[in-house]
């Protein structure tokens, strides 16, 4: 279980009009100048825009996984643990956290289906 900060990148070059701005110990991610996302490289952690609802489900269903970061303007933010969460599963939190900075019309030329092309394929041992 877990992926690697490589796959995180895959997933977030996948999606459209990512603007990235580094920092000493963090990059972060927005789309047409709002953030949905953050990466620290020290700690193989990302954190995320989601709705509360989901900020508060994931906290209490893995809290090893995830924490709180902070809630703002209606959005709670999710810190993810990279080594705990699978590719198909951080695909759908990165999306999510871009769905909801984006504009609704970019959001409809970019569906999921075509950002969870970027993930690794599986290898089937036989």
């Amino acid at each position: 279980m877990g992926v690697s900060s490589a796959v995180f990148h895959r997933v977030v070059d996948a999606l459209a009009d990512v603007e990235r701005s580094a920092a000493r110990d963090w990059t972060s991610f927005g789309v047409r100048g709002k953030r949905f996302g953050y990466y620290w490289p020290r700690t193989e952690t990302v954190g995320l825009k989601q709705t509360i609802a989901e900020q508060q489900a994931l906290v209490a269903e893995r809290p090893e996984v995830f924490e709180e970061q902070f809630t703002m303007g209606g959005f709670g933010w999710v810190v993810v643990q990279l080594a705990g969460v699978e590719a198909d599963e951080l695909a759908e939190l990165v999306y999510e956290a871009w769905r909801l900075s984006a504009p609704e019309e970019l959001v409809e030329e970019l569906p999921f289906a075509t950002v969870a092309k970027a993930l690794p394929r599986r290898r089937v041992r036989g």
